[in-house]
């Protein structure tokens, strides 16, 4: 069973070596204690949310402090290629579940689309608290997955910043349920797996569907629709849906 997980600022990592004693403190320190109740001789692992992760043993605590004595510490390997999931804002917290599911799964990088049939408006200081509920939201996820590493999340892109995206990225599909090709002939089509490198796009619409005018102009931007099997799956379950595939596909599972 992996050790449980919690997170430190990345300053807080700099000089710790093996054997060392690292003292976490704040919040994190707080929910270990009082809520995993954890005491002297576990196991436990201290990560900074890009990459790096300390193993070691608790070796005493206090009410805000977790003294932990480092077994090792070292960055966990990237996998190969970048996945994005590019996820429309959806209504029902429908976006949030697709989001917290592909963080879970491995996802690298989550950018939230405003596109033409979202009924969910992002404007103005509901942008920021907007951006900012995603961001909670793959931070918890990450840290209930055990992950190292936090998934970047975006800045809400419209249509011109998305083809920009998909000009940009080594691969870009457009998950559409009228697509002829699968999803799995397209990774392979564009040579795939291969060295490694680059970021993969996986384009998730609003629970209305994407209007023809922005498949046509992602189309030609270089994208690629694609279909992920003979179901209509929701907005919340097609982007979890296309990372478990692509994790396959591209041998990072």
């Amino acid at each position: 069973m992996t050790n449980p997980v919690f997170f430190a600022e990345p300053s807080e990592f700099d000089g710790v070596a093996p054997g060392a004693l690292f003292v976490l403190t704040g919040a994190e320190a707080r929910h270990a204690v009082a809520v995993k109740r954890l005491a002297a001789g576990e196991a436990v692992d201290i990560v900074d949310g890009t990459g790096k992760r300390l193993s070691g043993t608790v070796t005493a605590v206090a009410p805000q402090e977790l003294t932990v004595r480092a077994e090792s510490v070292a960055v966990d390997p990237a996998p190969p290629y970048s996945l994005t999931l590019v996820q429309a804002l959806a209504k029902g917290d429908r976006d949030e579940m697709a989001i917290e599911a592909a963080t879970e799964l491995g996802v690298d990088r989550v950018v939230p689309w405003q596109s033409e049939r979202s009924i969910v408006r992002w404007r103005d200081a509901k942008a920021a608290k907007g951006q900012a509920k995603w961001e909670a939201t793959v931070r918890a996820a990450a840290k209930q997955s055990r992950r190292a590493v936090i998934p970047e999340v975006g800045t809400l892109v419209g249509l011109k910043d998305l083809c920009r995206l998909i000009a940009s990225s080594r691969l870009a599909l457009i998950l559409h349920e009228d697509a002829a090709q699968s999803l799995a002939d397209a990774v392979a089509a564009a040579g795939l797996p291969g060295d490694g490198d680059g970021s993969v796009l996986m384009i998730v619409g609003p629970e209305g569907g994407m209007s023809p005018q922005e498949v046509e102009q992602m189309l030609a931007a270089g994208a690629v629709a694609v279909r992920l099997g003979p179901h209509v799956l929701r907005s919340s379950t097609a982007g979890p849906a296309a990372v478990t595939l692509l994790s396959v596909q591209l041998r990072r599972w």
